[in-house]
């Protein structure tokens, strides 16, 4: 008996914590063109409900919400509704995520999330960093450095070394069509410290092709969203 006790009291923890779910620390943002959905939230352990806000054209501030078998749920706030669900990899512990409508079918949630990993702790200053959400490979290129990105890849890149008089440099996004590499997009972008961007391609779903879309993510201390307890029920 007392061997049982013990088992269920190191058992218990355990299970408790695996009922909270995984903590990942989440930035927000809406695909480039579309209107954001309502606020929403991200519901934890005993109720706890986290509000989530996905800013038009911006990304918002880090907000710590709770993955339960890999996948965080977000409910819309006003009828607790389900509106999304986002897949995060076991070994992610941040992500950007990308809001957009989802294709309309009988019992779809009502919007789409495509995740990258947020490396804006850990990426160099002045750098980029560039996700690939297309259903086929792109390739990016800043000066002389080329990358072809895999679906559902992201690239870290460093302040390159070789800029104008004006800190910039050039900046070109392709697509393949018909066995070759089609430029979707050439400019210049200005790299300096304090600045990092955050590119990301996606199919327009009106054209039919890649695009590219650039945000400044400027490495600042953050304000993190916490959940908010529900209140217990009257007795």
């Amino acid at each position: 008996m007392r061997l049982l006790c013990l088992y269920l009291f190191v058992l218990c923890p355990v299970v408790s914590h695996a009922q909270e779910g995984r903590k990942v620390t989440c930035r927000f943002l809406c695909l480039e063109g579309v209107a954001p959905p309502p606020p929403l939230v991200n519901v934890a352990a005993k109720g706890a409900e986290t509000p989530c806000t996905v800013p038009p054209d911006a990304i918002s501030a880090q907000v710590i919400c709770f993955a339960k078998a890999d996948a965080i749920s977000f409910l819309t706030a006003s009828d607790l509704k389900p509106a999304a669900s986002a897949t995060i990899p076991a070994n992610v512990t941040a992500a950007v995520l990308v809001f957009a409508p989802a294709d309309k079918a009988p019992d779809a949630l009502p919007w789409k999330i495509s995740v990258m990993e947020d490396f804006s702790a850990t990426s160099a200053d002045g750098g980029a960093v560039v996700a690939n959400f297309c259903s086929q490979d792109v390739r990016f290129s800043i000066n002389d450095t080329i990358v072809t990105l895999q679906t559902g890849k992201t690239q870290r890149f460093a302040r390159p070394e070789k800029l104008d008089a004006f800190n910039m440099a050039a900046v070109v996004f392709q697509f393949q069509q018909d066995d070759a590499w089609r430029t979707v997009s050439e400019s210049m972008l200005r790299f300096v410290p304090g600045l990092r961007y955050l590119i990301y391609a996606y199919l327009d779903p009106v054209a039919g092709r890649p695009r590219f879309c650039t945000l400044q993510d400027f490495p600042t201390d953050m304000p993190t969203a916490k959940p908010t307890a529900k209140p217990s029920p009257p007795k």
